[in-house]
């Protein structure tokens, strides 16, 4: 679904064949339903909720938070070390506002077993994407809070995905085993944040179908002519339930009802409208204009209003929301690049945190920070760094998760783990806990009902607790 809310729509209005206006095509909600996802949350917004930032193309440990200036010249880079909040703790002189805050953080400087993957998918699930493949593969976390959290009925989806470039493209937040029902709801927000795609990726996205959908209903229809045409509907489909038998039906069901329910509250629409902030709450959200190169695929300052738009999704009662920053694929020019790029994130998430804090909000909104893999040590002819999945940095705060500590530690280079190694599973069983579920004794039914638990092997770690 594609949304450009007021304050930042650069698009042109779409045409009329290009909305499809739900509650005016022949019974209720059929066109947003047919692409909604059906899972919701409690309609309080009184829930625990996970933000979960990918950065977009892996970024590097060397100029976040694991800078090693007393390694060698092609190794350390340009930027120094500062102090942070918390004595002891260093991390890059490109995080100055994150450093000021970083007792609310736990820092990962020992996350392992990257599959290398050019893609979100490990930060999103745990996984390697083969994973059960067989059976559909793994679901992304967001659909498993769904399929256990959340309800049809409420006027919020549990899944919301904000994510751009080639998390974008290669579908990394997808039910998996799961099936369909569980997906995300997944947002279009290039209207918004513009991402110019890689080359090889154009294609992959042009194959997507696209469709923009008006989220209030349509003038002279209420909620109660909404119910009579579903149920009409299910007078019609009676037939077609009895025969069904691969659920299918069902999960339309499902998806209607999750029409009906966001159309009929303002939730979700006010949610995704930061026109409704005060001006002090926007200008918080928008960085000081940021030197640095700015690579074709990454993105400038607006981009740091992504993560308003996902605090103002939690508030409005949504489990989890996916986000990213692109782009931190630096094979040339990381200096340059890392300049301009990491401020703008070190901005956008100090703004975020803050902001849940004085909403009375971080304790119950877990945010993670990290991307498919860390950087290379030694700095290549090109200026920049590779591909370098034996060591990927993390950071971490919210959800009851206890700030003011790094975890693990790498060798002088950051080439390797040298203390207390995590796994992406270890990851995901902490940011399961922090929503009240045991993924280690939760289990999932496969399509061919072989029970599946949501992690096999992931412990929450110990010390954030």
């Amino acid at each position: 679904m594609r949304i450009a809310p007021r304050p930042i729509d650069r698009a042109p209005h779409p045409s009329r064949r290009q909305v499809l206006i739900a509650g005016s095509l022949g019974f209720a909600g059929f066109g947003l339903a047919d692409l909604l996802r059906a899972e919701a949350v409690s309609g309080s917004g009184k829930v625990n909720s996970i933000i979960n930032i990918h950065l977009d193309g892996g970024p590097p440990q060397h100029e976040t938070i694991d800078p090693k200036p007393d390694a060698p010249d092609g190794i350390r880079g340009e930027f120094r070390p500062i102090a942070t909040r918390v004595s002891g703790i260093r991390i890059s002189e490109l995080m100055p506002k994150t450093a000021s805050i970083l007792d609310r953080f736990a820092l990962i400087r020992s996350l392992v077993g990257s599959a290398g993957a050019h893609d979100a998918f490990q930060c999103q699930s745990g996984y390697d994407d083969k994973d059960l493949r067989s059976v559909g593969g793994r679901p992304a976390v967001g659909c498993v809070v769904g399929k256990l959290l959340g309800r049809a009925e409420d006027p919020v989806p549990a899944f919301i995905d904000l994510l751009q470039g080639r998390a974008l493209v290669r579908n990394s937040a997808r039910p998996g085993f799961l099936g369909p029902s569980y997906s995300p709801m997944r947002l279009d927000l290039s209207a918004m944040f513009p991402r110019e795609l890689e080359k090889e990726m154009k294609t992959e996205l042009a194959a997507r179908t696209k469709q923009s959908i008006q989220l209030t209903l349509t003038q002279g229809i209420t909620g109660a002519r909404i119910a009579d045409r579903r149920t009409l509907l299910h007078q019609f489909d009676a037939v077609r339930r009895g025969v069904d038998t691969l659920g299918s039906m069902d999960a339309m069901d499902r998806f209607e009802q999750q029409a009906v329910s966001i159309l009929t509250s303002d939730r979700l629409a006010i949610a995704l409208d930061p026109e409704r902030e005060t001006a002090s709450t926007l200008a918080r959200y928008t960085p000081p204009p940021i030197s640095g190169k700015l690579f074709e695929t990454a993105e400038d300052e607006r981009s740091a209003r992504k993560l308003l738009i996902a605090r103002r999704l939690v508030e409005a009662g949504v489990r989890c929301v996916s986000v990213s920053f692109s782009d931190f694929d630096t094979h040339s020019d990381n200096t340059p690049r890392m300049r301009q790029l990491v401020p703008i994130v070190d901005h956008a998430v100090h703004a975020l945190v803050t902001d849940l804090e004085e909403r009375g909000m971080l304790d119950r909104v877990a945010v993670v920070l990290w991307g498919e893999f860390g950087r290379t040590p030694k700095i290549n002819r090109e200026g920049g760094r590779d591909h370098w999945p034996e060591v990927s940095p993390a950071w971490m705060c919210g959800g009851g998760i206890s700030g003011g500590r790094a975890i693990g530690a790498t060798d002088k280079t950051g080439s390797r783990v040298v203390e207390r190694p995590v796994s992406w599973q270890d990851m995901f069983a902490t940011l399961y806990r922090t929503l009240g579920i045991d993924a280690a004794r939760t289990v999932l039914k496969d399509p061919t009902g072989r029970p599946q638990f949501a992690l096999d092997t992931g412990k929450p770690i110990h010390e954030l607790f």
